[in-house]
């Protein structure tokens, strides 16, 4: 019986160990794959990121060195800083260093990023460098010499003695000490040297984006609960508010305001802030579900603009629409005049069985809202329509504010039309008649906003 059970149970152990033996083999060979994988992808987007830092170096020099005349190549030295940095900002991303501080790093590739796409894209004939740019350019080029510098030193270590990046994600991953990890010691002192910089002036063309927006520069008194109570009854006046509670956030801050929440006569959930400086709204919302859509765009746009002049939100005209579970998300944008005032803006959501607002979301209004000196265009209708391609033909046409590449208010003919079996919006400025941006429209945007 023993040898009976032997000679049918032996050769099927025999085959279930050879095949976990293979099968383990396969295992380990595919994982050893992977990690070869990764590890030459590291590798790569790590040359490639010393390469590229060597060559930023070199075309900063290169742009300082060519005279202040000389618009386009200055312009072609920018765009390609502009382009190198873009370039190293994709390679450190590309590398495991998710949990090793080297923010400051990319921060400061960020910044230069920016000041050398700004600067190229201006009229340089118009508006060349000026001093202060100049020495911005001067201490980047110092900079990033250092920069290239460090990160030669860690390549050349990283070749000499056959560092792994592996052994760099392992490091991170279980939050080892690994205090004699070349690569992870050379990259702190990068950043570590990066953060000890002189501040840069970036100059006036990047002053917006360092520009916060905080409540309390806001214009008004501050608000009590008790103010914002009030003015969340007005808000939802036809509704009734039950079990109001209202909360302060950032008490003492710049950005201090405050939320409340409450419930309608249906139910529902209604949320709102405040700024305290002002009282101004910030959002509102009091979603449900949509069932069905009944309404079309026009009649989804009536409806917002019915509830936006009910609550002192005249002169608004939208600008885009769009739709995700029966809920239409209407932008519109202030007027002044005949001007559509683009950066003046607020959605609101509209459900789409019945028309009913169901949310508002008004926090570039806030910050917007205000009565701008607009000067008339230099150039007319029939001038500026000369910059557009030959095949599009134009379907509606108005006057827009709006914010170009750097961030700068331009005043732009707006041209709705179609080519190439597309609706574009198209911006010509009404000085220059340059195309200041170019818009492609769904059907439903160039319904509403005709």
């Amino acid at each position: 019986m023993y040898r009976r059970l032997s000679a049918v149970m032996f050769p099927i152990m025999t085959l279930l160990l050879i095949g976990a033996v293979v099968w383990g083999y396969q295992v380990n060979q595919e994982k050893n794959s992977i990690l070869i994988k990764a590890e030459n992808q590291y590798q790569r987007a790590f040359h490639d990121l010393s390469f590229h830092l060597d060559k930023l170096h070199t075309e900063l020099g290169n742009t300082l060195a060519l005279n202040t005349t000389s618009e386009a190549s200055q312009r072609k030295g920018l765009v390609n800083v502009w382009r190198l940095t873009s370039q190293a900002q994709s390679e450190i991303n590309q590398l495991p260093l998710t949990l090793l501080p080297f923010n400051k790093t990319e921060e400061f590739l960020s910044n230069m990023s920016n000041f050398s796409y700004r600067a190229a894209v201006r009229n340089l004939t118009n508006e060349p460098l000026n001093d202060d740019e100049m020495k911005t350019l001067t201490a980047l080029y110092e900079h990033s010499k250092q920069i290239t510098t460090d990160l030669r030193d860690v390549q050349s270590k990283v070749i000499a003695n056959s560092l792994r990046w592996m052994d760099v994600e392992v490091a991170l991953a279980t939050e080892a000490k690994a205090l004699d990890n070349t690569i992870i010691d050379g990259f702190q002192t990068v950043d570590k040297k990066v953060s000890e910089y002189e501040e840069v002036n970036w100059g006036p063309s990047m002053a917006a984006m360092f520009e916060k927006r905080t409540y309390s520069a806001l214009a008004g008194n501050d608000m009590t609960a008790e103010d914002v109570k009030q003015k969340a009854v007005q808000f939802m006046s036809g509704h009734t508010l039950n079990d109001i509670n209202v909360v302060e956030n950032g008490a003492g801050t710049e950005y201090s305001s405050f939320s409340l929440s409450a419930k309608n006569e249906n139910g529902t959930d209604v949320s709102m802030d405040f700024a305290k400086k002002g009282g101004g709204l910030i959002w509102f919302m009091a979603p449900r579900d949509v069932a069905e859509t009944k309404l079309g765009p026009e009649q989804a746009r009536d409806a917002a603009q019915s509830f936006l002049d009910s609550h002192d939100y005249p002169d608004m005209t939208a600008i885009n629409y769009d739709t995700y579970q029966n809920v239409a998300n209407l932008t519109f944008a202030a007027k002044q005049g005949d001007v559509t005032i683009f950066p003046d803006k607020l959605t609101v959501m509209v459900a789409l069985d019945n028309g009913e607002v169901t949310g508002m979301q008004a926090n570039d209004y806030l910050f917007e809202h205000r009565k701008r000196d607009i000067k008339p265009p230099a150039l007319t209708l029939e001038q500026a329509k000369q910059s557009l391609n030959p095949n599009y033909v134009v379907e509606d046409q108005s006057l827009a504010l709006i914010k170009n590449d750097i961030d700068k208010e331009v005043l732009c003919y707006q041209f709705t039309g179609r080519v190439n079996g597309s609706i574009y919006r198209i911006y010509i400025n009404a000085d220059t008649g340059s195309e200041e941006k170019v818009e492609q429209l769904k059907q439903a945007d160039a319904n509403v906003a005709t």
